[in-house]
């Protein structure tokens, strides 16, 4: 524990002063140079940030964070007043400069206008701990740095500097600390929130632990990036149910654009963030991880029942479905996520034509909106051509626990 390293320090420090006479003049200004050092690393070190700012930030909109000081109720207890902690907006460049110097540098410049940036660092007896509790804070604008190449401003990081000066007791050292948020991406307009996201969760996911701020890889291997999917649509759904190998399948031919690789083939490629968020998808006008986040916000507000159920294989090609279909009996219907538009679900079913030959028929893509209006279970009980779920399932039995009591059918 941190207070216990501290009482070994107070400990040495009065040993050293105790042995002043023999260690002379020389030696003992750098011991108790040295031991200050080893002290105000300690100290700063536990310093941190304990509730993160949100990682997209929208200027003029509220937004909390606290900050920790793990020694304060140690170190701080004859304070005669309370430290205030500022917040700032930093920029990568300016976040590297505070790395690099092992946080020595104070800031020169904030980058953005923060209301409300200034907070008590206060010490609740009761939970004997040292926060800093930043409630009402607002970012009322940024200013935007030269970004690199095709770089969009949804693509720039920058964080929140935490900052306070404290004069410690009983050795009256005065010590600045610091410490950064993790990255954050500005917004000012809700139609950049999804591409932020994007940033946000490709650092999240495949950054170092230790590394300059904020250094990422820019291809990372398939598998990887599979884990990291999964991982986000099970979080943002709140299920248990996972996405399966034949879902990363679709998923790997859908962002490589490759339809004759197997399964194995994608296991050993790497994917660019380019291709998961900045090359439009072929004959689309949305990039991979666009299309994937409109799924995630339909399966989270409408379906989330459903794909527990596992009733929707959803990722999978209208290719495949066709295949699969086509030699299933007259109503055998499955469900998937639409290819052509974001955040729509379609309805594939199979069908006899005027030619008395099987083919198989793609509903219109029902939309948030659409299922805000009608439920999707209300949806296939209305649909009288539906009659099993792939492979042979009663639609009333897959079904029946998601229709309303009400019965508003077609016939």
């Amino acid at each position: 524990r941190c207070e216990s390293l501290v009482e070994v320090y107070f400990q040495l420090q009065q040993q050293v002063m105790a042995a002043s006479t023999e260690l002379g003049p020389e030696l003992l200004p750098r011991l108790l140079e040295r031991l200050n050092e080893v002290l105000s690393s300690l100290v700063k070190s536990s310093f941190l940030v304990e509730k993160q700012p949100p990682q997209v930030l929208k200027t003029q909109t509220k937004f909390q964070a606290s900050v920790r000081f793990l020694l304060g109720p140690q170190l701080l207890k004859a304070a005669p007043k309370p430290y205030m902690v500022r917040a700032d907006m930093v920029t990568e460049k300016q976040a590297r400069e505070l790395e690099l110097s092992n946080y020595s540098n104070t800031l020169s410049e904030s980058t953005g206008e923060i209301l409300h940036n200034m907070v008590a660092l206060e010490t609740n007896p009761t939970s004997g701990t040292c926060c800093a509790n930043f409630k009402n804070v607002l970012l009322k604008k940024i200013k935007r740095c030269e970004r690199k190449g095709s770089e969009s401003v949804t693509e720039e990081k920058c964080a929140v500097l935490f900052s306070t000066n404290v004069t410690l007791t009983p050795s009256n050292i005065s010590i600045h600390l610091q410490v950064l948020s993790l990255p954050i991406v500005v917004i000012v307009h809700g139609n950049q929130d999804n591409n932020a996201k994007a940033t946000v969760l490709w650092d999240n996911a495949f950054s170092d632990i230790e590394r300059v701020p904020f250094v990422v890889a820019e291809r990372v291997p398939w598998e990887k990036m599979c884990d990291t999917l999964n991982l986000k649509f099970m979080a943002e759904v709140q299920t248990t149910k996972g996405l399966l190998k034949e879902h990363y399948f679709f998923l790997a031919q859908k962002i490589f654009n490759d339809h004759s690789a197997s399964p194995e083939d994608f296991q050993n490629r790497h994917v660019s963030w380019a291709q998961f968020n900045k090359e439009i998808l072929p004959g689309r006008g949305f990039t991979f991880w666009q299309w994937f986040d409109g799924v995630l916000d339909l399966t989270k507000r409408c379906l989330k029942s459903y794909w527990s159920d596992r009733l929707i294989m959803g990722f999978i090609s209208k290719q495949y479905v066709c295949k699969l279909l086509s030699v299933e009996p007259d109503g055998t219907f499955l469900l998937r996520f639409s290819d052509s538009e974001i955040g729509g679900v379609t309805i594939a079913y199979v069908m006899q034509g005027k030619d008395g030959t099987s083919q198989v028929e793609n509903i219109q893509p029902f939309s948030a909106k659409d299922l805000s209006i009608r439920s999707l279970g209300d949806r296939i009980r209305d649909l009288v051509q539906l009659r099993n779920l792939y492979p042979n399932t009663p639609k009333d039995q897959a079904f029946g626990s998601h229709y309303n009591s009400e019965w508003g059918g077609l016939g």
